[in-house]
């Protein structure tokens, strides 16, 4: 995908005369109004839309504009864009399930680096390829009037969204052209399916699953396919709403709708990472807050479109002297000032609830694990020196160790076998970890919430919750289903998976946390340096393009 928009953006390049040619070509960049006339007789003529549509505007090649900017005013676009964006990169569905299934939080860094690198390419594979677009096919992209819009691209609001289809189709030679267009169509796949496996997930598992308690795995593969499908039809249904907006703009329409209902997660996300003072009621009445001034503004645009060109603007001062990207401003800020308020009038939440939620609790755990081994260390220190034999003949020094170092991660580890389920239910674990169970209480099993979401509790043996997973579908014993019952199963992506015992205790808690939480020094220096430098270029490309 990238390689193809590299070839389009070289090749649309040579033929204006590269980027000189694109500032000076894109300004003069304005349609034949004789040639139109000729094209298409029955035209009408509006000396608005002329005015509005037939010359770039002044301010075309700025990113960042004056405050009244009808496009891009620039305290708009870093206050209320900012907090969309936090939104988008922290936040989203789509970007956190994939940043959940790193191996560590040193590759979840390292991934998101590297997606930010990626992200500077759209202005060179997106924004100048349209531009040239405009250059080369000036009288078609650049209607003069919404009968024009329609005859070329049948959408009354504009054409802007052909121009990169245009493009590709008269550019590229042929087999590229081919390759661009499957490449297109992927990429739109790839997309979608993001999103509403996305939709999908939240609303079985915090929805669906809340309202029924008890749900077999079954239902939820199935209710959350029939949500996909349902998903679809109002993406259809939707299309006539999103080519009337926004002048017919697709990333106009997209960055508006998440302005208006962004912000507000976006606020509760930082206050619930830098504020332990924040709670769930003060989240919640935050959240609903923002989420109602949102929609409402959300349903105030639909309802107040902006006309054609053709036509008097008799929208409401309020709909239309006001930015979406200041309208996002208030809503962070209104979302943030009700959390606040709210959660300091509650109950604070306590320090178990936070402890790894918020960057407070984890610097705080990381100074007492700093803490917990400089105390191992002298321990160690402390012990006189044993051979290997009698490092493996005396359970006594076993069961010291037990009590006098309880978390230690650099010493001797209990190797956990994998359990082997004895008459349905029995768990053996190694010697050392058994004897520390049953004499000293060093493994205190606990219970894993995921074990109710994906099994049943069975019991609990040697201070150890064992908990198994359902057996079948329909929840009984060894019945196998019918033909069709097998055919559901397959077109719905249901496999069953062997039951087998799960044992969780506190120290492999801890463990699992720790190595999720680990980054080497050096890579976190490289990291850093990798922060430093997508930063520098972001705001360097800001000042460039501003200036």
């Amino acid at each position: 995908m990238i390689a193809g928009a590299l070839c389009l953006t070289g090749i649309s390049l040579y033929k204006v005369g590269g980027l000189e040619g694109v500032w000076s070509k894109y300004m003069q960049a304005s349609p034949n109004i004789t040639a139109i006339s000729l094209l298409f007789p029955n035209l009408t003529d509006s000396e608005f839309c002329h005015h509005h549509h037939l010359n770039p505007k002044p301010e075309a090649l700025k990113i960042l504009r004056g405050p009244r900017d009808p496009d891009l005013p620039w305290p708009g676009f870093l206050l209320g864009q900012t907090p969309a964006s936090i939104w988008y990169w922290c936040a989203d569905q789509v970007i956190v399930q994939r940043v959940l299934a790193a191996k560590n939080i040193a590759h979840a860094k390292g991934s998101t680096l590297m997606a930010g690198f990626l992200k500077i390419l759209p202005m060179f594979i997106i924004v100048i390829p349209g531009m040239i677009s405009r250059i080369l096919f000036a009288d078609e992209l650049a209607c003069i009037s919404p009968q024009h819009c329609m005859e070329v691209c049948n959408s009354a609001a504009g054409c802007s969204n052909v121009a990169y289809p245009r493009l590709v189709m008269l550019v590229m030679p042929v087999g590229l052209r081919g390759l661009m267009m499957a490449v297109m169509i992927a990429a739109l796949m790839s997309d979608l399916d993001s999103i509403f496996n996305s939709a999908s997930t939240i609303f079985t598992l915090d929805i669906y699953k809340m309202l029924r308690k008890q749900v077999s795995s079954r239902e939820l593969v199935i209710v959350g396919r029939l949500f996909v499908v349902f998903m679809v039809i109002i993406s259809i249904a939707w299309v006539p709403v999103i080519i009337e907006m926004q002048g017919g703009q697709m990333f106009y329409y997209i960055q508006e709708v998440s302005d208006y209902l962004t912000p507000p997660i976006a606020a509760l996300f930082l206050l619930g990472v830098l504020w332990h003072r924040c709670n769930e009621t003060g989240a919640f009445w935050g959240g609903m807050v923002g989420f109602v001034l949102g929609a409402l503004r959300l349903v105030l645009a639909f309802a107040y479109r902006e006309p054609t060109c053709n036509q008097p603007d008799e929208r409401p001062s309020f709909i239309k002297d006001v930015h979406f990207m200041y309208v996002a401003v208030i809503l962070f800020w209104v979302t943030a000032l009700v959390t606040v308020v709210v959660s300091l009038c509650t109950p604070p939440p306590t320090k178990e609830q936070i402890k790894t939620t918020t960057l407070w609790g984890l610097n705080k755990r990381r100074r007492l694990k700093q803490q917990e081994m400089e105390k191992i260390r002298e321990d160690i220190t402390a012990l006189k020196p044993l051979n290997h034999a009698n490092l493996n003949g005396d359970r006594s020094l076993g069961e010291e160790k037990c009590q006098d170092q309880p978390n230690m991660h650099n010493g001797i580890e209990a190797n956990r076998e994998n359990a082997q389920p004895s008459n349905g239910h029995a768990v053996t674990d190694s010697d050392t970890e058994t004897q520390c169970q049953i004499q000293n209480g060093c493994h205190s099993g606990i219970y894993d919430p995921k074990m109710e979401e994906e099994g049943e509790v069975r019991g609990v043996r040697d201070g150890e919750v064992v908990v198994e997973e359902e057996e079948g579908c329909f929840g009984g014993g060894g019945a196998e289903g019918g033909r069709c019952v097998k055919a559901l199963e397959w077109f719905c992506g249901f496999q069953e998976k062997p039951s087998k015992a799960q044992v969780i205790t506190v120290q492999e808690q801890e463990r699992i946390v720790e190595e999720l939480l680990h980054e080497p020094p050096r890579t976190r220096i490289i990291l850093n340096i990798g922060l430093v430098v997508i930063s520098s270029i972001g705001i360097f490309l800001f000042i460039y393009f501003t200036l």
